[in-house]
């Protein structure tokens, strides 16, 4: 588990570095990431050769978080974890819920503490006993000092907590900005869009890493970590039979739309979908015999022109909707379905449009249906999160997607319209397992609900 007393002191640089790293060394490296981050897990996957995974205990239980592991770990040599903020930050308001430092106890791992020395020396020690001291059943078994400035300063730090803290120093990393993941106004900039930009970047972190860290003594840590007694998790087992022919789900990709758990998708072929996935920047028509659609997260807002000027794929998805058939959108998916997007034309299917905002919206959400669709029955109560920096108008239909509480009062959210369901709300489908279900025999049989 690669962890840090905050967000910022380069948890990401250092857990994408080791992955390519150990990768280099001929190892099959599984990447996961806490939390219901999407950006990262990208990064993951260029490093590591394989799908990188989310293991999110609000969202998808804390039951659930060692047999997600096992399974996307499943045939790997070693399993690297990035955490997610500091190491005991977790749900608001909610103790230890969804922080890497609960996560890591499930998963019974050892900690490595990522620490940002560009701003101290002798003062290292007592920041890294503490973080050793605060929980005894997490074991912080090894420190990487990150942007370390000189020999001497190295030399400072490392005897500081040789001294102080007992905990071993892994590796120091110099400042190396050519390795910088650059950000803007939702965090680092997807590697999906980057490309062999993306491609360098990862490159340039593994052999940063390679050559600052003892990656010897990180596998010896690694095989400290006892067996986990759980089961790997089942796609099969967490969804009702397939029954009668496969229906074809079209799942959006590509730049615009590059927010998507991997288990969504192996749940809904688990159901007995046949999923497809295409590129609503590229692609003018959706995938032959498309029975249902489904749209996740993203960043339309920055190809908005493009979504725009496809103006063939927008009737289609018009069409489609039209039809009756199942149609599922999440966040950035809900933007394109709308009337307009900062101005530009998108597919109309709702009577909504979308801008930009300064305000950042973000946080878990515990919720509930408010109406039939696709996606859930009415009453059915969901864990999700938010994270967007636009604003639809109106922010619910007549018939909103979902409800919840906050402390200023009752929010209603999202749109169900036919056999529509759209809404910012992202949902991990392995904590609503119901929902691959419900959606593949939606787009098999044809959906007749309300409203």
């Amino acid at each position: 588990m690669i962890a840090a007393p905050s967000s910022g002191a380069g948890k990401t640089t250092v857990a994408t570095g080791l992955m390519a790293a150990l990768r280099s060394r001929g190892l099959e490296v599984s990447p996961h990431k806490v939390g219901p981050d999407y950006i990262d897990p990208g990064y993951h996957a260029l490093a590591a050769g394989r799908p990188g995974r989310n293991l999110d205990a609000y969202m998808c239980g804390t039951e659930r978080i060692a047999p997600l592991f096992l399974h996307g770990a499943a045939g790997a040599d070693v399993a690297v974890v990035e955490g997610v903020m500091g190491l005991y930050d977790g749900a608001a308001g909610q103790g230890e819920l969804a922080s890497t430092a609960q996560v890591a106890k499930l998963l019974r791992a050892p900690v490595v503490l990522v620490v940002d020395a560009s701003s101290q020396s002798r003062s290292v020690a007592a920041l890294v006993h503490g973080f050793a001291s605060w929980d005894p059943e997490v074991r912080i078994a090894g420190v990487i000092l990150n942007r370390v400035a000189s020999d001497r300063h190295e030399h400072l730090l490392r005897e500081a907590l040789e001294e102080g803290s007992g905990v071993p120093v892994l590796g120091a990393v110099r400042r190396a900005e050519q390795v910088a993941t650059p950000s803007r106004h939702l965090g680092l900039i997807p590697a999906v869009e980057r490309s062999a930009e993306a491609l360098r970047a990862v490159s340039d972190m593994g052999e940063l890493i390679a050559a600052s860290v003892d990656l010897d003594a990180v596998l010896a840590l690694a095989r400290t970590a006892p067996p986990l007694a759980a089961q790997p998790w089942d796609p099969a087992a967490e969804v009702e039979p397939p029954t009668g022919p496969r229906p074809r789900i079209a799942l959006a990709g590509g730049a615009a739309f590059s927010f998507s758990y991997a288990e969504n998708a192996e749940l809904l072929t688990a159901a007995g979908a046949d999923v497809v996935t295409f590129d609503p920047l590229r692609d003018t028509e959706l995938p032959a015999e498309t029975a249902a659609l489904v749209i996740g997260g993203g960043f339309p807002e920055l190809y908005v022109g493009e979504l725009s000027e496809n103006a063939p794929l927008r009737a289609a998805i018009a069409e489609l909707a039209r039809s009756g058939a199942p149609v599922v959108a999440e966040c950035a998916g809900l933007l394109y379905l709308g009337q307009e997007l900062d101005g530009k034309p998108m597919c109309g299917v709702l009577d909504t449009t979308a801008r930009m905002s300064g305000r950042l919206t973000l946080g878990y959400r515990e919720a509930v249906a408010l109406a039939d669709s696709p996606l859930a029955a009415t009453g059915t109560r969901v864990r999700g999160h938010e994270f967007h920096r636009t604003v639809t108008d109106p922010g619910a239909g007549d018939h909103p997607a979902w409800g919840w509480r906050t402390p200023t009062g009752p929010v209603t959210e999202g749109f169900t319209q036919g056999a529509v369901h759209a809404s910012y709300l992202h949902l991990h489908w392995a904590g609503t397992p119901h929902t691959a279900t419900r959606l593949v025999r939606a787009a098999a049989g044809g959906y007749e609900g309300s409203p």
